[in-house]
């Protein structure tokens, strides 16, 4: 079992940047890929970015490079999300999900933190 607390989003005005922060617990051992979602009012889940176990290969959507980059500290079992220059259309609920190792889907999700960006 895995749990997984995001922290640090808030209400920020465009142009700010915020860090995410998404700290697991428990058998962390076991996992391969961890990785951040967003759901915007009246939309569906999507993909923001991913990051492996070795942190040796990330990437990202292609409309959120530059701006967005997803990171890890391996010592704090933490992985983050970097968001610079934000825009009132990345208002959403960023999710951190985990990967296990032999999985094709994420099989850990959070309880979400809410991010909200004012023009």
């Amino acid at each position: 079992q895995v749990e997984l607390v995001e922290s640090g989003g808030g209400l920020v005005q465009a142009g700010d940047s915020l860090r995410l922060s998404c700290a697991a617990s428990g058998r962390t051992d076991s996992i391969y890929g961890m990785a951040w979602f967003r759901q915007a009012p009246g939309k569906e889940r999507e993909f923001v970015a991913h990051i492996n176990r070795s942190g040796s290969d990330t990437y990202a959507v292609e409309s959120m490079k530059g701006r967005f980059t997803i990171s890890k500290d391996d010592a704090k079992n933490t992985v983050y999300l970097q968001m610079n220059s934000l825009k009132p259309e990345d208002t959403a609920v960023y999710y951190c999900a985990m990967q296990l190792r032999g999985s094709p889907q994420y099989d850990y999700w959070g309880q979400g933190t809410q991010v909200t960006v004012s023009s």
